[in-house]
C-alpha cells in the first residue's frame, strides 16, 4: 500500500481533519489523523494491518509470538495485526495512570513482543507501554504504528516500522502561530493531555 493509498483511505473514512487540536502529548497541531474512525470499518482495517504486517522485516514477522497495544488507540489496529499476523493479540491499559496487562492477560516469560500502536508522535506512549512489556516478561523486539508523526525522530529503543509517515507541524500551546489560535483547541483523542 503506497502513502498516497493510506492517505486515501483517511480521506475515505473522513479521518483526515484540519482545524486546532490537542494531541495526547500536550502539543497542537492543525491537522489530526483520527485513526478510530479509519479503522471501524473492518474491511478498510483488515486492509491497514495486512499493509502494515507486510511492511515488517520477514524475520521480525517469523519471530514475533504475540502482539500487544496500548489502550484505547492502539487496541483495533493490534488486534487487526494479531489477525495478520496469525499470532494472539492482547493489550495493556493504565487505570490507575500506568500501563499494566488485566483482564487475565499474560505474557510467558521471553515471548517475542511487536508493540502496536495506532500513531505515534514523540513516542511516550509507545516507551511506556513497552516498558510495562518487558516489567511483565516479554521482549519487545520491534514496534510499529500506522502513522509517524514524529517526523522520523521517534526513538522507541526497538526497530520500528511504521505504514506513513505525516509530517505535519506541532506547537507548544503559548507558541500557536495567529491562524492556529484563532480557532478553538479540541482533544480528540483517549489519553488526557499532559
Amino acid at each position: 500500500m503506497t502513502e498516497d493509498e493510506v492517505l486515501a483511505e483517511f480521506r475515505a473514512a473522513d479521518a483526515l481533519l484540519e482545524g486546532h487540536f490537542i494531541l495526547s502529548s500536550g502539543l497542537r497541531s492543525p491537522r489530526y489523523l483520527q485513526c478510530a474512525r479509519l479503522l471501524m470499518d473492518p474491511a478498510r482495517a483488515e486492509r491497514i494491518a495486512r499493509a502494515l504486517a507486510a511492511r515488517l522485516p520477514e524475520e521480525t514477522r517469523n519471530a514475533i509470538d504475540i502482539v500487544i497495544s496500548p489502550a484505547m488507540g492502539g487496541v483495533i489496529i493490534g488486534h487487526e495485526m494479531g489477525r495478520a499476523l496469525g499470532r494472539p493479540a492482547v493489550f495493556v491499559e493504565r487505570p490507575e495512570g500506568q500501563f499494566e496487562l488485566r483482564r487475565g492477560f499474560r505474557i510467558d516469560p521471553g515471548a517475542r513482543v511487536l508493540m502496536v500502536e495506532d500513531v505515534v508522535t514523540t513516542g511516550l506512549s509507545s516507551r511506556e507501554a513497552i516498558k510495562a512489556i518487558e516489567e511483565a516478561g516479554g521482549k519487545v523486539i520491534a514496534a510499529a504504528s500506522i502513522v509517524d508523526r514524529s517526523g522520523g525522530s521517534a526513538n522507541l529503543g526497538v526497530p520500528y516500522t511504521s505504514l506513513i509517515r505525516i509530517d505535519v507541524p506541532t506547537y507548544e500551546a503559548d507558541a500557536l502561530p495567529p491562524e492556529l489560535a484563532a480557532i478553538p483547541a479540541i482533544k480528540p483523542g483517549s489519553r488526557a493531555a499532559a
